[in-house]
């Protein structure tokens, strides 16, 4: 390491950095650390070298915005649970995602008196709240805003067992039934799916809840997205004075607007698209030999949706639609949504347009914004786009093959060259598409396919996206960035440790960038480990976030993005809508100069994203169970994709359908944990469960209501070892499997560093 300075005051010792970072109520940047110790331009160099030393033997932990504190530190903003008061009266907190069995018991959080005017919090209260430390293990929680506590209501399964009623809830986590006071069922028949209100007091230990809603049959396809919507907390119903204004919407004029509307310009979406948000147009750039013009135009809710109005408030609440297999729960009305803001064919529409002028190697070399009125040329699906470029064109395409679609993928094959040039992140995970019958029972489960029509559409977003980014930067407005840090280095010592299991490498002291992982995945293309070493390096990715502070797009290699292209879907696009009308000023329903806070909106925006991803992929479990339920006792072939302590999670390689495999159902024996190179091992026969190795499994147990399904492995499965007794354990199928419906997207259980030992059963 580099000598130290001579400057005064001297340059800190390891022991006074963590000393500053671990006392500060707050993570801290390079910035506030150089100001503690008065660092000059010389220090500050010394200081990013001893902050890698230190991240790199876990002595500190980085989080968003390149931000430092000690390793286990809680983030600054997260979800808390009321706990109740301790003995001096103070009111206590605690985590809602804490995995007490992987880290051991929370910290201590105390939370500071509520803001005058508003009430004080009680215990089973839930908060988004905004954490500072206040001594080793101890956190102080201030109310950012108060969520809806749980259980309130519930939703379950009524039956009547011995003539009394009881709720069978569709909460995984619930350990019981609810019991059904006589008179108090609302006439709910066993089999059908009710919600209810959960009442005080409790019976031979089972607590009251009185039938609110009876929703039909659990056996009705309607059922599995309603579950997810209520159990994810999902608004599904919009304020009447929202609906009123929707219902009120019309026509925009022309105005000042620009006329488009004899510009080809055409909506390419999913054949099951129910709304059409950005139409697209390309043409070569007469000013520079190789280059193209890209004209990409959004529908403008910014016209419809006016800050702080009904529909903004119901919006902003939502943060974005949520999508399942069956039903779209919209961020705005209908009337909005497929209506006034969707790019209907033959129709006009008010747009915000991004007028694109890139070379001929697909880079941004300047753009432009406006308000418009357009007409779709066309509503196109993916499949009838790219059926079109290679040759194949219907009654719809045949007479924009040649002058509107063509143009389209030479834009596009620039638009590849520099996504190849800047190494974008490339992860080709499939997705699951969950294809439903006339009678809305799943008829099939299937792969979604990836066209270049997919790709083009894809790439002509980001470059919107990347252009409304530069666009605000330079107007000096505020921008909702999409931000995706770079992972940490504990994720990535711990993916150079499991891809070292398959024979890969990854080095962890490098600086990592995307094309450190591409290299690896390359490797692993033509292996069976592929789709193993795909999901390793998605789970060490971090989480993409919404926040007005810029760090780039780690995935993306960007250095500035945002989110622009789908107003009508997410609340995000429209912020950055409203900021380009005002820096742009292209008229009414700018940005407002008292608007709210970005930072707490980014907050609010990154959680009902999450919230809605969680609804959606719970909906997608359960009707994959659905499916499969009929199926009991068949065979299917798998993966390994996720080693806990309590057992291992498979997929299976025909519907991508999750499930678990109970530690007690595989061969007696005592079986250690081995986190760092995900894997079980027998302790007496030596067999080995490896993450990633193939299974051959029998569906014991499919339970739709909770989307959990249960295998059993066949021939107890795993890497043969020595000699051990090797007999099959009791798998007991009665009652509710403990653990049996969690999702398996390779959430290991314990972050002990010591290998943990489990017994069966």
């Amino acid at each position: 390491m580099a000598k130290r300075p001579s400057s005064k005051p001297p340059f800190p010792t390891k022991e006074e950095l963590l000393e500053f970072i671990q006392s500060s109520p707050k993570r801290v940047g390079k910035r506030e650390i150089a100001r503690a110790f008065k660092l000059g331009s010389e220090g500050k160099v010394m200081l990013r070298e001893m902050l890698k030393e230190l991240e790199a033997d876990g002595s500190l932990q980085r989080g968003r915005g390149k931000r430092f504190a000690e390793p286990g530190a809680l983030p600054e903003v997260t979800v808390l649970h009321i706990t109740g008061i301790d003995s001096d009266g103070e009111l206590m907190a605690r985590p809602e995602s804490w995995d007490e069995d992987a880290a051991g018991p929370p910290p201590a959080i105390y939370m500071a008196p509520e803001r005058k005017g508003q009430p004080a919090l009680g215990t089973g209260d839930r908060v988004l709240a905004r954490l500072e430390r206040t001594g080793r293990g101890q956190y102080q929680g201030r109310t950012i805003r108060k969520l809806p506590s749980a259980p309130a209501s519930i939703m379950g399964v009524y039956r009547e067992v011995g003539g009394e009623g009881r709720i069978e809830s569709t909460d995984r986590r619930a350990k019981a039934d609810f019991i059904v006071p006589a008179g108090q069922s609302k006439g709910a028949k066993p089999g059908d799916l009710v919600r209810a209100h959960v009442l005080p007091g409790k019976e031979l230990g089972l607590r009251k809840a009185k039938v609110s809603d009876v929703l039909g049959g659990m056996d009705d396809p309607r059922s599995v997205s309603l579950i997810s919507i209520h159990e994810h907390e999902i608004p599904s119903e919009f304020p009447p004075q929202a609906l009123d204004q929707a219902k009120a919407a019309g026509p925009a004029p022309l105005g000042r607007r620009v006329d488009l509307r004899d510009l080809p310009l055409i909506t390419i979406d999913g054949a099951d698209a129910r709304d059409f948000d950005d139409a697209v147009f390309a043409e070569k750039d007469k000013d520079r030999d190789g280059g193209w013009h890209l004209v990409v135009a959004i529908a403008d809710v910014s016209w419809y949706v006016r800050p702080g109005d009904a529909l903004d408030r119901s919006a902003y609440d939502r943060g974005n639609s949520v999508y399942f297999p069956d039903r779209v729960v919209p961020m705005l009305p209908h009337e909005l949504s497929t209506g006034w803001c969707s790019l209907n064919p033959k129709e006009d529409r008010p747009c915000l347009v991004a007028h694109l002028w890139i070379d001929g190697d697909g880079e941004l070399k300047r753009h432009k914004f406006e308000r418009a009125l357009m007409r779709s040329a066309a509503r196109l699906t993916y499949e009838q786009v790219q059926a079109a470029q290679d040759g194949r064109t219907d009654d719809t395409t045949d007479v924009l093959a040649k002058d509107v679609i063509a143009p389209l993928y030479g834009a596009y094959e620039a638009l590849a060259r520099n996504r190849h040039k800047r190494g974008v992140l490339e992860l080709d995970l499939a997705e699951r598409k969950v294809i439903l019958g006339d009678d809305g029972k799943v008829a099939e489960i299937a792969e979604r396919e990836r066209l270049d029509s997919h790709r083009l559409i894809e790439e002509f977003m980001i470059t919107a996206n990347v252009a409304a980014a530069e666009n605000l930067e330079q107007k000096g407005l505020p921008c909702m960035y999409r931000i995706h840090d770079q992972p940490s280095p504990t994720k990535i010592a711990a993916l150079s440790e499991a891809v070292a299991t398959v024979g890969l490498s990854f080095a962890k002291g490098q600086v990592v960038q995307p094309r450190h992982f591409n290299q690896m995945l390359a490797k692993a293309k033509t292996t069976p480990n592929d789709r193993m070493v795909q999901e390793l390096v998605l789970r060490s990715q971090a989480q993409a976030e919404y926040s007005p502070d810029n760090i780039g797009h780690f995935g993306l290699a960007l250095r500035r993005y945002c989110h622009f292209t789908s107003p009508i879907r997410r609340y995000s696009d429209l912020l950055v809508h409203r900021a380009l009308i005002r820096g742009n000023k292209l008229g009414d329903g700018g940005l407002e100069p008292d608007h709210k806070d970005f930072a707490e909106m980014g907050q609010h925006l990154s959680f009902t994203e999450r919230r809605a991803a969680a609804a959606e992929r719970t909906a997608v479990d359960r009707f994959t169970t659905q499916y499969l339920a009929d199926r009991v006792g068949a065979t299917f072939t798998g993966r390994i994709n996720g080693v806990t302590r309590f057992g291992l999670f498979i997929t299976l390689n025909d519907t991508g359908a999750d499930g678990l495999i109970p530690i007690r159902s595989l061969p007696d024996d005592y079986y250690i944990h081995d986190e760092t190179h995900n894997r079980l091992r027998g302790r007496s026969n030596g067999k080995t469960y490896v993450l990633g190795e193939t299974a051959e499994v029998l569906l014991v147990e499919a339970r739709p209501l909770t989307g959990g399904m249960i295998f059993q492995l066949l021939d107890g499965g795993g890497r043969p070892g020595g000699t051990g007794r090797g007999a099959r354990g009791r798998l007991n199928t009665g009652g509710r499997p403990s653990g049996g419906g969690r999702k398996g997207r390779g959430r290991t259980g314990g972050k002990t560093k010591k290998p943990g030992k489990r017994k069966r059963g």
